[in-house]
């Protein structure tokens, strides 16, 4: 009896010790934690109040009028919505409480200027099947459980990221259900932010597994429904050139642009130079109240052309040493690279493998430099990076206490409303300070 205590209580320990260290049972614990959330996801939609239940036509009403002064977006989606369905395809002209139907195009050398993409046509085509079966917008609580679904799609896609990269402990896990503003931005606020993150992280899943007309077709879809997502582009670029050379990589860059004046022709059929102007506003300036980031800074400051000079000069001055002597080093250095790629054009540039481990690195590398770099960044803006945080930090040398305490750091800049001079200050020490981890940790994965 007594020598049988011993073995029941190692088999208790084993058991908790196996789901979080041994990767073996690596997705047991995830499907523990994708439960869990969905539970407690279940439990914000049924008891937590959402801003958006209360909208209804007469608030719309108000806003044609010009008498509302709502900054719900999800108002906004729908109204622009029903002013396309009524036939307006100019995008200068469908507009809605918190603005037009338009969308700064930027990439990583310009967002310095522009920092908040709006809505590209992949939003126009969402939004339709929302209003669709959502009774107009009205059906708020059915919206909330389609995000819902939306929001545990992309834990499931993050597990799988996670564990197709691999060298990160099971526990991990444990850290993606934790977020309070991104269970906001996906089931209170209802952001269109969130069906760009599922696509993308689909698209780097499929990447990651060698599928990669896949994954560009996914990478087109998530381009868009939000601009944001042309962040990623840089990182991809180089996996491209090494594992596919010139000429696909060319290919590629090619299915990207049809697929997106696809998405436009409608609009582009109306009023092709308005669609293009509002595609390509690179003047535009955003209201310092707003902004999550830069927040200690005066507004004047905040606004000047010196500090948006300096972003993008700042953004690309990293992303080419990211380039130079991080990203290509395995492979001889980015001549080495480009060398070869002249003289095989249709073969892979790159001389090692490009690992799954390489891609989820570089590409969520390459989003957190435009993010640290960006002017203006909004509250719905953290869902760009918030479950790619934990693995940033372990691509880091840095201890584990430090590690998890920047992601504490930011996780609470990001639930202060509205932001202060230490929520802002602290979000961009404990930015620049990750960014710095990988520099000097695991640019290339483990």
């Amino acid at each position: 009896m007594s020598s049988s205590t011993p073995s029941i209580f190692s088999q208790c320990l084993h058991i908790p010790q196996s789901l979080l260290f041994n990767p073996k049972y690596f997705w047991h614990l995830a499907t523990l934690v994708i439960v869990g959330d969905a539970l407690l996801t279940g439990l914000i939609i049924q008891y937590v109040p959402c801003s958006l239940t209360h909208w209804n036509r007469s608030r719309e009403l108000m806003w044609l009028s010009g008498t509302s002064d709502t900054e719900i977006d999800w108002e906004t989606y729908m109204i622009q919505t029903k002013v396309f369905l009524q036939g307006q395809y100019n995008y200068s002209l469908i507009t809605g409480p918190t603005g037009p139907l338009v969308f700064v195009f930027f990439w990583s050398f310009y967002q310095s200027f522009c920092w908040e993409s709006r809505y590209p046509a992949g939003h126009v085509r969402i939004h339709h099947f929302l209003y669709d079966i959502t009774d107009m917008g009205r059906n708020v609580q059915l919206a909330q459980k389609i995000y819902g679904f939306l929001y545990l799609t992309t834990l499931v896609l993050s597990c799988g990221i996670y564990r197709s990269a691999g060298n990160i402990p099971n526990w991990i896990l444990l850290l993606l259900p934790l977020s309070k503003r991104l269970h906001s931005i996906f089931v209170l606020r209802l952001f269109n932010d969130c069906w760009s993150v599922v696509a993308i992280q689909a698209s780097i899943l499929a990447f990651q597994n060698g599928f990669f007309d896949t994954g560009i077709m996914l990478f087109s879809a998530a381009l868009s429904i939000k601009m944001s997502i042309l962040l990623y582009l840089p990182g991809l670029l180089v996996i491209l050139f090494k594992r596919k050379g010139l000429l696909s990589t060319l290919g590629y860059l090619s299915a990207l642009v049809v697929t997106q004046v696809f998405f436009a022709v409608p609009f582009l059929r109306e009023d092709p130079m308005a669609y293009a102007h509002s595609a390509f506003d690179l003047g535009r300036v955003f209201m310092y109240k707003w902004t999550v980031n830069w927040r200690f800074l005066e507004e004047k400051t905040f606004l000047s052309s010196q500090l948006a000079v300096a972003l993008l000069v700042g953004q690309a001055t990293v992303l080419v040493a990211f380039g130079l002597f991080k990203w290509c080093e395995p492979d001889g250095g980015v001549y080495g690279v480009l060398s070869r790629s002249m003289r095989r054009p249709s073969s892979p540039a790159g001389l090692v493998p490009v690992t799954s481990d390489y891609i989820a690195t570089v590409l969520f590398t390459s989003n957190l430099i435009g993010i640290v770099f960006a002017r203006s960044l909004h509250y719905q803006f953290y869902s760009w990076y918030a479950q790619q945080l934990p693995l940033l930090a372990w691509r880091t040398r840095i201890p584990v206490p430090l590690k998890l305490a920047l992601i504490l750091g930011i996780e609470y800049a990001w639930n202060v409303f509205p932001s202060t001079s230490f929520s802002s200050g602290t979000l961009m020490i404990c930015n620049v300070l990750l960014l710095a981890g990988v520099w000097s940790g695991y640019s290339t994965g483990r």
